[in-house]
């Protein structure tokens, strides 16, 4: 036996016993695989235009844009998944979009309250907002009347409950809506509501400017991050008690849970990054560098709703970057209007071009 074919032969032993080896070296072969890119539509919120943009996010492309009142901060998407509610934070309106036809379907008068912001459509089709300018909680009850089809002509009916704070700015509700948590910048924390008897139950100090807000899939916890102290706090939501204070990258703006429950996400505005922390431990994990730049101005992301992707609104670029989210790779960056932020996911997939 020959020198060359015993170490050939040592060699496979070896990685028998080691399990170390592959079978190619092909760095190709070794590459894990991206996710499939989510079908459906990507609503954006272009704040700095007073438009909305409607894009097929299986080509990444604009559909439509179209136009809506002033400042368009956040968006919310209907229990059914086809119609979206933009508010006008510099007015007093909510429009109602249907998604498949890219037309105004409704706009809901919020007056005398100002300035709606956090925004979250319930399963039993009512719409909350908070309306910064008057400090309170805007609660809808939306009734929508599909296009050619004859309904009630019952307008929504608008009623509010004070925060009794300031800078009422984002929202959390829990399941059956029977409870609100409205994120206070300027009072440094956060009031729970009762929205059934439309009165505050009492407010949960919250570091400073906190802003972010999410509660966990199961409802039990609420998670609240502070942009100015670069923290996020855990509340439990049966007793209200913190449960953890976890440092995280610098100015968290914004908070979202995967789907799945497992992980909370800080959108890092001065890192240009993403903190990853691990729900069950309540420590951060990992931190996606995104563009690595405060310039990039990122502030809102949410999950894909099968949580294989997040999207990032990079206001200071106009765009939106698409990051596969257990590699922390960039996938794309979709292009935004000025200083597109708000984001929604809807299922309904526009399937060709529209004019603008």
């Amino acid at each position: 036996m020959t020198r060359n074919i015993l170490l050939a032969i040592l060699s496979s032993f070896a990685c028998v016993i080691l399990s170390g080896c592959t079978a190619s070296a092909d760095p190709q072969k070794n590459t894990i695989a991206e996710p499939s890119v989510p079908s459906g539509t990507l609503i954006i919120g272009n704040k700095g235009e007073d438009t909305v943009s409607f894009i097929n996010l299986a080509t990444g492309e604009e559909a439509a844009r179209v136009a809506t009142k002033s400042m368009p901060h956040e968006v919310a998407i209907s229990p059914d998944g086809t119609l979206a509610a933009v508010v006008a934070y510099g007015g007093t309106t909510v429009d109602i979009f249907d998604i498949e036809s890219v037309s105004l379907a409704q706009r809901i008068e919020l007056f005398p309250n100002k300035r709606p912001h956090g925004l979250v459509w319930l399963a039993d089709g009512r719409i909350m907002a908070t309306t910064e300018g008057s400090d309170t909680l805007s609660i809808i009850s939306y009734i929508y009347c599909p296009p050619q089809q004859v309904c009630p002509a019952i307008a929504p009916i608008v009623t509010a409950i004070p925060t009794g704070n300031k800078g009422s700015h984002m929202l959390a509700v829990n399941a059956d809506g029977s409870r609100a948590y409205v994120s206070n910048l300027q009072s440094k924390n956060v009031s729970v509501l009762d929205t059934a008897l439309g009165k505050k139950i009492r407010d949960l100090d919250a570091g400073t400017e906190p802003e972010g807000i999410a509660l966990t899939p199961d409802g039990k916890e609420l998670w609240v991050a502070a942009r100015g102290s670069d923290e996020v706090f855990v509340f439990d939501t049966d007793t209200l008690e913190q449960k953890a204070n976890i440092k995280t990258g610098r100015f968290p703006i914004r908070i979202a849970i995967s789907p799945d429950g497992r992980h909370a996400v800080t959108s890092d505005l001065r890192d240009g990054a993403i903190s990853v922390i691990d729900t069950a431990s309540k420590k951060v994990i990992r931190t996606i560098s995104v563009s690595g730049s405060e310039d990039a101005f990122q502030v809102t992301l949410v999950f894909s709703p099968d949580g294989k992707y997040l999207y990032l609104a990079e206001t200071g670029t106009n765009s939106i970057a698409e990051i596969a989210f257990d590699s922390g790779k960039v996938t794309r960056r979709i292009a935004a209007g000025e200083d597109g932020d708000g984001l929604g996911i809807s299922p309904v997939a526009i399937q060709q071009i529209k004019a603008q």
